[in-house]
């Protein structure tokens, strides 16, 4: 043997005199196949060794001791200096990602200076209508959002439209004026109850008990303040109204001056606290986001002013004949009729029907006379006495990484990929005077399309148009299936791909080609919030995803590299007038109808997503090297403690076992090792099954997702999986995060070990997986 120092060199076997061998190129391959397999093998283990490879025989078990060592120092050493590489990558890309935002802000600058110029011209004599500064509140209490602009109004009118919400505000359903004092100095007191509409099918509607101090200062200008009453402000109280959560409106209003050349400067506050915690968590974020509130009520305040501004300054007759107020006021019924089926309110003549076994689809059926007939003149025309009653099938849907903008404007530009024409010419003929029986499925492809533009809001943020299907075979007289051209109007918006963090709508309803103003209408139709937004401060979100911390303390979406994944909700809501002794069979038609309907978004969904991850992608995901030692863990861990492979064929390399791993029909996750496990990874089957995404998973625990007797089960199987390793489990039932039922057939749990053999999270496969 040659003498020289052990260490964490080369191949050499280090010897406590200070003698040294260099392995063969023989037995470096031997013990690197041995490495690769237990890269720290025991003191028996390593016995083993020497007696099962002959070409080690001649070498000590201390010197394997010592070459394991070295070995494991290198791959180490290698890892340290490969995080650091990307480390430094994310810094360079930030670095001139910095640079352009400096560049950008210059410009804006330049930009502000120029607009404020303008702005100060605009105020002496009021021109085209603006909005001008808009805020939006973090770290209060409730949510908060405020803008200012300008309008070619009077500041009367302007109040008097401020205060009519429901004509402006889609999600309100009644503002009631309970009581009115005057005050001393001209002004006045009301006490309102208010009602808001909720968005969703998954959290009940929103109630208010609140003041609105109305007064005229001396320059002109007329304030309104509104805050909700509670008890310690010694007001009436008003008891809890079934179906529906208190909320608060904290202070807020409108100040609205006098423009020296005409029109008003107006600057709205809107503060309010939606009660979050009485929602799902998932959808927490839809009620405590200040962007949506913005979106929603500010802003669309400005548009109702804004649009009446432009109807008084120049007043035309759009497309059809039809003037702009008519207009809204068929846009204000559309979302109010959409509103209405998405509630379904009780007081509203709405009652559910019995589930049919899966809970996905909710099924109400309105059989009033207000409903049926109309309550108001605008449907004096009425429904066709033969369909006497009206069903609504609804659902609602949680989608990953797909843009509302993006999703709506397929939906709306490619009906043939979700809708069914048999459906369509039975909507169409359910509302005219001919008759109609159930629907049939018919063979052929689906008639063309041609959208008939009628009237757009002044930035196109929402438009109307007729919808005009060639060729749609559907109910004539003597109940024959005739080809024919069928109708609906049509209302959308939020299609901007620019409007970061906005809501989207697609809502139409069937009409005759003549329709009038005062036509019924059933409008059915889809509606996507988003229900997270990281994109308000780009360069805070770069950073914020730059962790240079160990590996255990990064988030789920850093174990693929993903930088803030969204994700939405989305709501379907069908509506269909038909004969009461049809019922049974049209409530099983408009379940399967909606059932299709999901199927067909959730395809598109998957196509449309930008997502570089997970079966929408054409490519599989590479991941971060943090994702890729996590893959290899869970599959070295299973074969540790199992005995057999996680996956029957795959490809040993890290980028492949992770690939593998994500693209799994297995639902896949881990939890930490707290004494309340929450997840910190899963693959998309797993993200899937919980109905969440890699941001919002590290929310929920163990716990949340199965019931007592689950939650039972699985805490008595953890000591067992800390001590043996694994645990095998029985089928059963868990909760998605949004509360869905999901079976599995049995379900796996083992502990995932590190390189250093130490305890790294459990893991668990549930195996044959669907929603109940």
């Amino acid at each position: 043997m040659m003498a020289v120092s052990s260490g964490c060199k080369g191949d050499s076997m280090g010897m406590d005199n200070g003698k040294y061998v260099r392995y063969t190129p023989e037995q470096v391959e031997a013990l690197e196949r041995l490495y690769h397999d237990c890269p720290k093998p025991s003191s028996l283990r390593r016995q083993q060794l020497i007696r099962e490879c002959p070409i080690l025989s001649n070498i000590e078990p201390k010197q394997i001791k010592v070459w394991f060592q070295n070995r494991r120092c290198r791959e180490k050493q290698r890892k340290e200096a490969s995080r650091l590489q990307a480390v430094n990558r994310k810094l360079s890309a930030m670095n001139k990602l910095l640079m352009e935002e400096n560049d950008r802000l210059q410009k804006q600058v330049s930009n502000l200076v120029y607009e404020n110029g303008y702005f100060r011209q605009q105020t002496q004599n009021p021109g085209p209508d603006s909005i001008g500064i808009i805020a939006i509140s973090h770290g209060c209490t409730g949510v908060a959002s405020r803008a200012c602009g300008l309008v070619g109004l009077e500041p009367t009118r302007v109040v008097e439209i401020l205060k009519d919400r429901p004509s402006w505000f889609r999600d309100c359903r009644a503002v009631d004026v309970l009581n009115v004092l005057t005050t001393g100095n001209n002004g006045t007191i009301e006490l309102l109850y208010m009602q808001l509409y909720a968005p969703t099918t998954l959290a009940p509607a929103r109630d208010f008990w609140l003041l609105r101090y109305t007064s005229a200062l001396e320059d002109g200008s007329l304030v309104v303040c509104e805050r909700s009453l509670n008890n310690t402000q010694n007001g009436p109280t008003m008891p809890p109204v079934p179906h529906f959560v208190r909320a608060k409106i904290l202070p807020s209003g409108y100040l609205i001056r006098p423009c020296d050349g005409g029109g008003s400067i107006i600057h709205i506050v809107d503060h309010v606290d939606f009660e979050s915690i009485s929602v799902p968590e998932v959808l927490r974020p839809l009620y405590e986001s200040s962007t949506l509130l913005a979106q929603r009520t500010t802003l669309a305040a400005f548009r109702q002013l804004r649009q009446i501004s432009q109807e008084i300054s120049q007043p035309m007759v759009t497309s059809w004949g039809r003037r702009p107020a008519a207009l809204r006021a068929l846009g204000q019924r559309m979302s109010r009729g959409f509103n209405e089926a998405i509630n379904g309110f009780s007081d509203e003549g709405w009652t559910m029907m019995e589930s049919d076994g899966v809970d996905d689809v909710t099924v109400l059926v309105n059989s009033s006379p207000d409903k049926v007939m109309g309550a108001t003149p605008l449907y004096a025309d009425g429904f066709p006495s033969i369909s006497n009653a009206v069903l609504c099938a609804k659902a609602s849907m949680l989608l990953q990484n797909v843009p509302p903008a993006i999703l709506t404007r397929f939906l709306r530009e490619h009906r043939s990929e979700w809708a069914d024409s048999s459906i369509d010419g039975y909507s169409a003929a359910s509302v005219k005077g001919g008759p109609c029986g159930l629907p049939l499925a018919r063979s052929g492809g689906f008639g063309g399309q041609v959208i008939l533009p009628l009237a757009h809001t002044i930035e196109h943020e929402e438009f109307m148009e007729v919808i005009k299907l060639e060729n749609i075979s559907h109910y004539r007289a003597e109940d024959m299936l005739m080809p024919g051209d069928i109708f609906f109007l049509q209302l959308c918006s939020g299609v901007d791909e620019n409007a970061i963090g906005t809501s989207a709508e697609l809502i139409f309803a069937p009409i005759d080609a003549s329709f009038t103003d005062d036509a019924p209408l059933l409008p059915s139709g889809f509606r996507i919030i988003p229900i997270n937004n990281n994109s308000q401060n780009p360069t805070r979100d770069l950073a914020s995803t730059l962790e240079v911390g160990p590996p255990g303390k990064r988030t789920p979406a850093d174990y693929l590299g993903q930088s803030g994944p969204t994700k939405s909700v989305m709501t379907i809501a069908f509506q269909f007038a038909f004969e009461i002794h049809l019922q049974e069979s049209i409530a099983a038609m408009a379940r399967q109808y909606v059932r299709n309907i999901i199927s067909s978004v959730q395809r598109v969904a998957l196509a449309l997503s930008p997502s570089p991850f997970g079966p929408r992608s054409l490519q599989a995901p590479s991941g971060t090297p943090e994702a890729q030692m996590l893959a290899r863990w869970i599959c070295q861990s299973f074969r540790c403690f199992l005995g057999e492979d996680l996956f029957k064929t795959v490809d040993e390399r890290n980028d492949s076992l992770l690939k593998t791993l994500w693209h799994h029909s297995d639902a896949i996750m881990c939890c930490s090792l707290k004494a309340l496990p929450d997840f910190t990874f899963a693959n998309q089957a797993g993200l899937d099954m919980l109905e969440t995404t890699l941001v919002s998973l590290q929310d929920i625990t163990l716990d949340k997702i199965f019931d007592r007797g689950g939650r039972t089960s699985v805490c008595s199987e953890l000591p067992q999986i800390l001590q043996q390793g694994f645990a095998c489990l029985p089928g059963g039932v868990c909760l998605t995060s949004m509360g869905r039922p999901v079976s599995y057939e049995r379900a796996v749990a083992w502990k995932v070990l590190n390189d250093e053999e130490s305890p790294h999270c459990i893991a668990f496969v549930f195996v044959n997986w669907s929603f109940v």
